[in-house]
């Protein structure tokens, strides 16, 4: 008795002494809170339930309307669980099972009110920890047997969170079978909390899942204020990161919102218009009402709702709100109809089920009439549950599993305290509730009712088990809505996402016909991500990438090395294969016709001059200067080849010097010939005294002057910059293309002093125009020297217009070094040849000739000059041009006189 006194516990003892008060001295407290009543089946052993029976209540009110589902069949769940273990020989045989199930109200605080009944006959003997003056034996002992074992319950996680906080105290088990906030995991703060569903850690995941599966990147999400909504709205924001999945908005709905607080909700999610899904971790409450303020809002296009168990597959939340909430997902646990419990609910009636307090009050709520105090026939008692309408809810099963594993966890402990005895020995009377927890229900495994495995984990948890459901129209009847089974989450999502149909408003991309919600578009091929905020990973504006670059990620462009360029889906980069001109394609073919052609006509032209080479035309062509004029058109045409061949240290020396050289052998001899007309005919009009450097020696050596410095000037470059092949890219970097390295600047520096000589031709062919029609070779070496440099001055723009495709480039300069070869072989020499083969009885020297211009030339006559011309005896002749006289040697005729005969 002295050691009894001495219990004084201290945990705490002050909220001890506070519960004692209430529900010791004020006992009619609880009776006269909410709805005020309570369910006692009397029993061996005692299981408390907590139930949501009426909804929160609104306005002021505590408790609101009778919760059918999740209240009234969730409670007669229990009962049907207890009815079934007390029938079963093989459960505590001998020992009866009893119940007191209380009302939530769906509000945690209530809850808590309503739990402390629980304790109440525990509050006699203060204790909640042991010490040397108060053992733990003791206190056990002093426990009334009223004292319930276990409680089942509650619901929402709110109400369990709390209960689980009181239930601690006392080392009484609480088993929940619809609570899966992921903070009761926490086995300090909850440690004798167990339940047979999973936590929502697992619901967040399965709900990332199926976002991430639609290619959802962008989404707002709701939760009801209180565990249940706010925990799992965090460990879904925590999944949605790991798969890159951004929320657009969050909002919390509180205890205390209204119609106007649900419509601002609406509001606020319509501005955010590329988030189309919205995530729910709710209450069913609070999911109705929403839909109810989206009806209100008359929404063009629907949301996409993924909610949580708390919406489940609950006909409440879209009653009245079927088309706003059509094509909605929500997760269920994965549950199996309990056959038996719909027997056993079908059959009660206001009759049979007397021990059901609330029973009366669901059933007028139901059938919307009202129950006399004296049956009559007809009346409200004569409606039937089983009229068709009945749908059992989904967490029934869960709640025969928490009676079933607590039940059984007592049966183990029974076992093993009191040797299968047939009555509850003293090592139970009371039960040890944390002997009864730690030892046996956290171990507890089992088939059940519906042949499903029952277990809990470490922590207390449940098997994760979820169905993926789809709310749409029924498709045998368009008016009515149902959810139908997509798929299914057991630790991997499993689910066919052409299966989920959709609001018809819902806008779906083509090419998958799935809806999107992302904040923006995906960016195409060779695309790459800017974002537009640092912190933001889902809004961004797509940024092509150069040519060159290849997309080393989603946010980054990344050069290729020159030499590589990127491959067609651009993941890397690939050697581009060197190019040059191939002789095979039409770009060779054609010039390299051309050249072979001129080379031809050339050699042909060679010889009839050589064969032709002591005629009086011949002779009067400058034949020396004529034969470098044919030897520079040659080199021109022959310069095609190492043009188009592979690029080479042999083929750009050639290149380099050939090309220059070949130009320069012509402009040269055609400086040379101007020049020498030029000064002839002028120095006639001045005086008779003959002009100096006009012989054939004399021309030889000007024209070896003026080529010798243009290869001069060659030696000199492939000194300092020795020829070879490099590879050059393209602007785009796409082609490689090996050329001799020759730049296009260093091309035109190399014929500048071929346009000199072209540009000095030009001046004196342009003042030789008017020398008399007999001497009218001027007049077409002026010819050639106009078409030339209007070859020249097009090859220029079309040469470095060209430059983004080398075989154009190349072909273009081989045309046009052809085409001024052809020009100055047209023009110079096929009046000649056609004389010389088709008219040769022109090919004779005339004695007199008499010019329009008032000009002529005395000469000897004809059988005179012929007999010079044959022998080569030296004469004198005399020109008179403009009234002046000069003369000449007739052995120097054929290149003093450049008398032409046509």
């Amino acid at each position: 008795m002295a050691q009894m006194q001495n219990c004084i516990c201290i945990l705490p003892v002050s909220f001890l002494l506070m519960c004692y008060a209430v529900v010791a001295v004020y006992p009619e407290y609880l009776a006269n809170v909410g709805e005020g009543k309570k369910l006692r089946v009397d029993g061996n052993i005692v299981l408390g339930g907590l139930f949501p029976i009426h909804e929160k209540g609104k306005n002021g009110s505590i408790c609101g309307i009778i919760n059918e589902d999740r209240g009234i069949q969730r409670l007669e769940a229990m009962l049907f669980a207890i009815d079934l273990i007390n029938n079963d020989t093989n459960l505590l045989p001998g020992i009866t099972i009893g119940a007191e199930i209380r009302d939530t109200c769906s509000e945690d605080t209530y809850a808590l009110e309503q739990s402390l009944e629980f304790v109440r006959a525990s509050l006699t003997t203060v204790s909640a920890s042991t010490s040397p003056e108060c053992p733990a034996e003791y206190v056990n002992k002093t426990r009334q047997p009223g004292v319930v074992a276990g409680v089942i319950g509650g619901s929402y996680s709110t109400v369990s969170i709390q209960v689980a906080n009181l239930l601690r105290l006392f080392q009484i088990p609480q088993i929940s079978y619809a609570s899966t906030s992921s903070e009761l995991t926490d086995r300090k703060r909850f440690e004798y909390f167990a339940r047979t569903v999973p936590p929502d850690t697992l619901q967040a995941k399965a709900i990332a899942d199926i976002i991430a599966s639609f290619g959802w990147t962008y989404v707002s999400t709701i939760a009801s204020e209180g565990n249940y909504g706010e925990s799992g709205i965090y460990e879904f924001t925590k999944e949605a990161g790991l798969r890159n999945i951004c929320i657009a908005r969050s909002e919390k709905i509180l205890r205390s919102a209204d119609s106007q607080t649900y419509d601002n909700i609406i509001t606020r999610l319509r501005r955010k218009q590329n988030a189309r899904v919205v995530v729910l971790f709710t209450r069913v409450e609070d999911a109705r009402d929403l839909l109810s303020a989206a009806k209100r809002a008359n929404l063009s296009q629907n949301f996409i709702w993924l909610a949580a168990d708390g919406w489940g597959a609950q006909e409440s939340p879209v009653k009245g709100s079927e088309a706003v909430a059509e094509g909605a997902i929500t997760i269920e646990l994965q549950t199996k109809k309990v056959e038996k419990f719909d027997e056993y609910f079908l059959h009660l009636n206001p009759r049979t089920n007397k021990r059901n307090p609330w029973f009366k009050e669901y059933w007028e709520q139901k059938f919307q009439c009202e129950l006399p105090e004296i049956p009559e026939e007809g009346s409200c008692e004569k409606r039937s549950l089983d009229d068709g309408t009945h749908l059992q809810e989904k967490k029934t099963q869960f709640v025969v599993d928490a009676v079933y594993a607590l039940v059984m966890a007592l049966d183990h402990m029974h076992r093993v305290v009191c040797n299968e005895t047939s009555s509850l020995c003293d090592g139970m009377i009371p039960i040890n509730g944390k002997q009864l927890f730690k030892e046996f229900v956290l171990k507890v495994s089992f088939k059940d009712i519906v042949d499903q495995q029952v277990s809990f984990d470490e922590n207390g948890n449940g098997l994760g088990r979820y169905d993926i459901l789809n709310f749409r129209r029924d498709e045998n009847h368009p008016n009515r809505y149902q959810y139908v089974k997509v798929g299914k989450w057991h630790g991997q999502l499993e689910m066919d996402l052409q299966a989920v149909e959709f609001h018809p408003s819902v806008s779906v991309l083509s090419d998958t016909k799935l809806p999107m919600s992302q904040c923006s578009l995906p960016c195409k091929d060779g695309e790459i991500k800017r974002l537009q905020d640092d912190d933001e990973i889902c809004c961004w504006l797509c940024s092509a990438c150069l040519p060159h670059q290849y997309v080393e990620n989603e946010h980054t462009c990344q050069d290729c090395e020159m030499g590589y360029y990127p491959t067609k889906n651009l993941s890397g980069c690939y050697k581009l294969t060197e190019e040059f001109m191939e002789l095979a394609t039409l770009w060779s073919i054609i010039p390299m016709a051309f050249s072979l052609l001129g080379i031809m006509v050339t050699c042909a032209v060679a010889m009839v001059f050589i064969t032709h080479n002591q005629t009086p035309l011949v002779k009067a062509s400058s034949r020396e200067l004529s034969y470098i004029l044919l030897l520079g058109f040659a080199a021109c045409f022959a310069m095609t080849l190492p043009i188009l061949a592979m690029p080479s240290v042999t083929s750009c020396s050639i290149q380099r010097v050939g090309l220059g050289l070949s130009f320069c052998m012509c402009y040269s001899a055609l400086l040379t010939k101007t020049n020498r007309i030029a000064r002839i005919f002028d120095s006639a009009s001045r005086s008779a005294q003959r002009p100096k450097y006009i012989s054939p020696k004399s021309q030889l050596v000007i024209c070896f002057g003026l080529v010798s410095v243009q290869l001069f000037g060659e030696l000199v470059w492939l000194i300092v910059q020795p020829p070879g092949a490099s590879v050059h890219y393209s602007e785009a970097r796409d082609h490689a293309i090996l050329k001799c390295n020759i730049s296009d600047v260093s091309l035109v520096v190399s014929l500048a002093y071929n346009m000199f000589l072209i540009l000095c031709c030009t001046v004196y062919a342009f003042k030789t125009r008017k020398i008399p029609e007999n001497f009218n070779e001027a007049k077409f070496i002026g010819f050639t020297m106009y078409t030339t440099c209007i070859v020249w001055l097009a090859f220029v723009p079309l040469y470095f217009g060209t430059t983004w495709d080398f075989r154009m480039q190349l072909t273009t300069l081989c045309i046009t070094v052809s085409m001024s070869a052809t020009v100055g072989l047209a023009c110079l020499f096929a009046p000649k040849v056609y004389i010389i083969v088709f008219q040769p009885e022109k090919n004779v020297r005339r004695l007199n000739t008499t010019s329009t211009r008032r000009s002529h030339y005395d000469a000897p006559p004809r059988d005179v000059a012929n007999n010079h011309s044959q022998s080569g005896s030296r004469g004198r002749y005399t020109m008179r041009f403009n009234n002046q006289t000069t003369q000449y040697d007739s052995q120097d005729t054929e290149a003093e006189t450049s008398q032409a005969f046509l």
